[in-house]
């Protein structure tokens, strides 16, 4: 594996200097799961919540998150950000598959925007649900794909095809 690039030669936390790099289109793909008991996920698809349209409000909750990543996560870089999808699957009869596409055209990735993204898509569920749920797990958020830089792409190995 390769040096932890956020740290200097003695170990010091800092911010990566990509001043040289060139700019280039880039995207990444994260996704998430909240497993929930069958009658939540029967709200959430119902529409049946106090609260509301749980799916559009994680939605939002995404998008915007994708948006603070800098503000979150210490050492990610400010970037303009081009486009943000979150989607929603939900999977009878306990669980709601989430995905995040972030693109920019940019200096540095998009792959922490895309994790932070289906991050808080994934607690907005949870918070919207805990009334009735307060058992649900959210699990396996991780990066399933991306490309452009130098690094080129990445694809991680098992993961299927998103179908709506």
């Amino acid at each position: 594996m390769s040096q932890l690039t956020h740290f200097d030669d003695r170990g010091n936390a800092r911010m990566v200097d990509i001043t040289a790099k060139k700019e280039t289109h880039r995207v990444a793909e994260a996704r998430g799961e909240v497993v929930m008991a069958p009658a939540t996920l029967q709200l959430i698809e119902q529409g049946g919540l106090a609260k509301g349209d749980v799916l559009g409000v994680a939605r939002v909750a995404g998008i915007m998150a994708a948006k603070q990543t800098p503000a979150l996560i210490p050492m990610a870089h400010p970037i303009m950000i081009t486009g943000v999808n979150i989607d929603f699957r939900p999977v009878p009869p306990n669980l709601v598959e989430i995905r995040g596409i972030v693109k920019t055209e940019g200096k540095t990735g998009v792959e922490m925007e895309a994790l932070t993204a289906v991050s808080a898509a994934a607690l907005t569920i949870y918070d919207m649900c805990k009334a009735v749920d307060k058992s649900m797990v959210i699990q396996n958020i991780r990066l399933v794909h991306k490309s452009g830089g130098k690094s080129g792409d990445y694809v991680r190995e098992g993961e299927t095809r998103w179908e709506k």
